[in-house]
């Protein structure tokens, strides 16, 4: 039968022991400022859900201005009650502003607690729409054309006797037998001029050199 080894966490005890001190400076301040009985034990609980509250929020991610300002103000008090408990300020002769800080902590404490735990954003976010497919998308991608022909050369439609280029002769050659691979039926006029994007009459006269 296995035992389990408890092996002691240096963090842990760090953790232990900076919060029983930070407690206690608290729970001191608070009565020397006037927070006798239970009350003085109250407050130092105040602060320390304050600080995990944050804490929290910002381990979750999202905006994190707010929970940064409320941990800084969580802090500021712990910080203050160990740094005043500390020599630097007379316990029996607490100033009026530092009583005022004590008694109005409460309602601070309080609006930032439910400011963090229930104002958290939401992560859940809509999934994005996708964009509606048409017939075009999943069509085959069509042979690259050839190049276009200067205007010049466009804009008279070339005469019956007019020279085709070679290489679009060629080009042209290498559709027509794509397309009869394809389809086993030798590849019409209209169709030619499509695939080459040519005017009718130079698509006539290069399909009368295929022939």
């Amino acid at each position: 039968m296995s035992h389990t080894v408890l092996r002691p966490d240096a963090v842990l005890v760090q953790a232990v022991i900076a919060g029983a001190l930070s407690f206690a400076h608290l729970h001191d301040l608070a009565a020397a400022a006037g927070q006798d009985g239970w009350k003085a034990w109250a407050y130092p609980i105040s602060v320390d859900l304050l600080l995990v509250a944050a804490w929290r929020r910002l381990r979750s991610g999202g905006a994190k201005a707010g929970a940064w300002c409320w941990f800084l103000v969580a802090l500021t008090a712990s910080l203050g009650a160990n740094i005043a408990t500390a020599g630097l300020l007379d316990l029996d002769a607490v100033p009026a502003w530092l009583r005022i800080l004590v008694a109005g902590w409460p309602a601070v404490a309080f609006l930032g607690g439910t400011l963090l735990v229930h104002g958290a954003p939401k992560t859940d976010t809509a999934p994005t729409p996708e964009e509606p497919r048409t017939v075009w998308d999943d069509a085959p991608t069509a042979a690259p054309s050839a190049p276009q022909l200067p205007t010049t050369a466009t804009a008279s439609p070339p005469s019956a006797t007019t020279a085709v280029p070679p290489a679009l002769v060629a080009h042209a050659r290498k559709v027509a037998d794509d397309h009869r691979t394809r389809t086993g039926t030798p590849i019409d006029t209209t169709t030619l001029r499509a695939r080459l994007g040519v005017p009718l009459p130079l698509a006539e006269a290069i399909a009368a050199q295929l022939t």
